[in-house]
Parts: C-alpha cells; structure tokens; sequence
C-alpha cells in the first residue's frame, strides 16, 4: 500500500485557544506548516537551511466549522496541483470526524542564490504524483 497523503495529530494546547472557546484562526496556518515538514523532506531530506528550496508563494484558509481546544485534530497533506516549478498543497483539518478546515499552499522549487524558480526535477516530481490523496 503506497502513501497518497501524509498525517499529523495534533493536540490543541490551551494557549492557542480565543476568548470564544475555539481554536484561533492564526494557529491553523501555523498547525500546515508543520505538516508540511514531510514534503519539505522530498525537497530537501537533511532539513538543511543552507540547501532550502522552497518559497511559499501564497496560501489560503477556508474556515469550515469551529475547531476546539481538549480534542485532537489531524492535518492531511496530499499534492493538488503540480506545475513546471511550483505545486500545490491541499491540507484539511479533521476533528472529531469534522472537517473544520482546508488550506491551499502554493510553493515553489526556489534557487536562493540567483532568486530564481527552478524546475521541479523528475524524481520529485513523481513521489509529488503519488501524494495525490487519494485511497490506495
């Protein structure tokens, strides 16, 4: 059975909690970016700063229902969209069967040191092809 996407649990800490009782709306970004850590992986396997690849072209969130502090929530990550230089990420929020939100991220194969997009190569380009989220 082959990955189609990648999981994260998270724990909700009371700290990130609003005075409404829910989740606040700048943790969410916050939760996709660490489960990105696994595409960033593919990119760069060492995690090395001094060999970073990727730049964050943009993201949005689309808040579906409350998401709440004292239950666990699970951030999927799967591939959207794959471009010549840039892909996208669709990442989902599930808690407690609920979907409380979607996150869609653009990134880019980025060469620092000429401030230049570089084209994805074809290894990476297929292991982005089989995160497609879909049931294996």
């Amino acid at each position: 059975m082959s990955v189609t996407e990648y999981s994260l649990e998270i724990h909700p800490r009371f700290t990130e909690t609003d005075g409404l009782g829910h989740i606040n709306n700048t943790v969410i970004p916050v939760w996709c970016e660490a489960a990105r850590t696994p595409i960033f992986e593919i990119f760069n396997p060492e995690l090395d700063l001094q060999q970073w690849n990727l730049i964050v072209a943009g993201f949005t969130v689309a808040f579906i229902a409350p998401t709440y502090y004292g239950k666990s929530v699970t951030v999927k990550t799967y591939v959207s969209r794959t471009g010549n230089s840039s892909f996208e990420l669709t990442q989902t929020c599930w808690q407690a069967g609920n979907k409380t939100a979607e996150v869609k991220t653009t990134l880019v194969h980025y060469d620092y040191s000429c401030e230049k997009s570089r084209p994805i190569p074809e290894d990476i380009r297929e292991m982005l092809a089989n995160l497609n989220g879909e049931s294996a």
